[in-house]
């Protein structure tokens, strides 16, 4: 009985901080999700899905780690199951794609968004991580399960590509120097 009071304790204590995890990182999510999926309906879809994983799996949480690096990669991984699903939803006759019917709020240009289509989902979310949210390479590696190295040569060679991108479209870029961490 003893041991069944206990489970409950700590299962309201990780509601609690389930809570205060969606005011804290719900708008992040939101930008995040946002932009590996450039449709803002599909990116709070994405977000709403991803605190129903995180609840349901809140039992899985192990104490010791970041409760946003490990929300980060619950939405990362749901924003590629939701390109994966779309990808195949494109392919069934006589889908009506939700983008082409609901108005989004946008926040970037079309040409940003333009370039940043050119990237795979994983390297659009490294760029944001970096960029937008200023994640340092440790922090990214939790997310990612990847080692820094290899996050630190992925993000060069995808802020390579916007970059000659965004000048054949004529968009001034000037590189900005970045802290590594």
């Amino acid at each position: 009985m003893e041991e069944m009071a206990i489970d409950n304790d700590i299962n309201d204590i990780r509601e609690i901080e389930l809570n205060e995890a969606i005011e804290l990182y719900g708008h992040k999510l939101l930008r995040y999700c946002h932009n590996i999926l450039c449709d803002y309906a599909d990116a709070q879809d994405a977000v709403q899905e991803t605190f129903i994983k995180a609840y349901c799996k809140r039992n899985l949480f192990k104490e010791n780690t970041s409760m946003q690096a490990w929300l980060y990669r619950i939405a990362y991984t749901t924003c590629i199951d939701m390109l994966r699903y779309k990808k195949l939803r494109s392919f069934i006759p006589y889908s009506v794609q939700a983008s082409d019917i609901c108005e989004s709020k946008e926040y970037m240009s079309e040409e940003l968004k333009a370039a940043l289509m050119t990237l795979s989902p994983k390297d659009r979310a490294l760029v944001f991580s970096r960029v937008i949210d200023e994640k340092s390479y440790s922090e990214l590696e939790l997310i990612y399960n990847a080692s820094a190295t290899a996050l630190r040569k992925r993000y060069e060679r995808a802020k390579k590509k916007l970059a000659g991108i965004l000048r054949e479209n004529g968009t001034d870029y000037s590189e900005r120097e970045e802290r590594d961490e």
